[in-house]
């Protein structure tokens, strides 16, 4: 990094990129399907102009299972094998260089570091800030740079940059003008759009049904909280998600906030050192990502989280003193 961050346009994001003589693309730590659909699309993308490029995320050691077919994986290397230093380093879909984990000083070893986000909490961590928030994923992003770029979206990236759309959207349930036409943009070079829903949002094993059994048992509607409009919580204990992949556990926050007395769902994911992973999300009139942040997290206005180490006895009220 030069040290010097500054926002760029689409332009300036493709000027970066054509640019680059050997590429790092970094996702973030615990990898959703945008993360992953980005850097892999943008990875694909390199490997085609036949710039050398890698793509890597710092934990956990495996591909998320649901994302395991996804074009473009054999661009993925361990974080062992990711240079101290390189050409370019873009991070795809991190709101911080937090996010990035063990990963994130390979953005000093880089002749220039580029952003490409949707976070409205996004820092600004990369010499090129690409981030727009109106965009409804970063692979959405990524499609008008790709425009720009004059890389050619066939089937294999359009896969890709559909994994983040469909999964970011909800299925399509929160979405803005323009969506639905990008869907389709992509669904049409040939990508599977049924077999990606069920392989991302409706396959989980057996034991995730024990697991939310245990979790819903724990569920908790604060009427009061959140100026009255209602906050419900429920607690993933690391005793009753041992196993299970980290899609299942995130999964259970949107079972949870289709509870229709509370405006804010929150679902507190144990860890196994004790701290907990928070998951936010609104329905209308909260927002989330503002909440978050003040509590040293970040994210969307319906879609954000933070971590925290507070005492389980005291993770409700850390949240609703920051919600009030």
């Amino acid at each position: 990094m030069t040290g010097t961050a500054r926002d760029v346009d689409v332009a300036g994001a493709v000027a970066s990129l054509d640019a680059a003589t050997s590429v790092t693309v970094l996702c973030h730590v615990n990898p959703d399907a945008d993360t992953i659909g980005s850097g892999l699309a943008l990875g694909l993308a390199f490997e085609r102009r036949g710039v050398p490029v890698r793509v890597a995320f710092a934990a956990p050691d495996a591909l998320p299972e649901s994302m395991s077919s996804l074009p473009g994986r054999h661009l993925l290397v361990p974080p062992s094998d990711v240079p101290s230093s390189d050409d370019l380093v873009v991070a795809v879909d991190a709101g911080s260089a937090a996010r990035l984990g063990r990963l994130a000083d390979r953005l000093d070893g880089a002749r220039t570091s580029l952003v490409v986000d949707h976070h409205l909490s996004n820092t600004r961590f990369a010499d090129a800030n690409l981030v727009v928030p109106r965009a409804e994923s970063t692979t959405a992003v990524l499609v008008e740079v790709f425009d720009a770029w004059g890389v050619d979206i066939d089937a294999e990236i359009a896969t890709c940059l559909y994994a983040g759309l469909v999964t970011d959207t909800g299925s399509f349930r929160w979405v803005a003008p323009g969506s639905h036409a990008l869907a389709e943009r992509l669904i049409a070079t040939g990508v599977d759009a049924a077999a990606m829903a069920r392989t991302l949002l409706d396959t989980h094993p057996f034991g995730w049904l024990p697991m939310l059994s245990a979790v819903l048992a724990t569920a908790t509607l604060h009427p009061a909280a959140a100026g009255g409009r209602g906050v419900v919580t429920a607690l993933v204990r690391a005793a009753d998600s041992a196993g299970l992949r980290p899609e299942e556990i995130e999964s259970v926050v949107d079972i949870v906030r289709t509870t229709q007395e509370a405006e804010v769902a929150a679902v507190f994911k144990e860890a196994a050192d004790g701290t907990w992973a928070v998951s936010l999300r609104s329905k209308s009139s909260v927002d989330v990502s503002a909440v978050a942040s003040r509590l040293g997290g970040g994210g969307h206005k319906r879609a954000a989280g933070y971590t925290s180490t507070a005492a389980a006895d005291d993770l409700v009220d850390e949240l609703v003193a920051a919600l009030d």
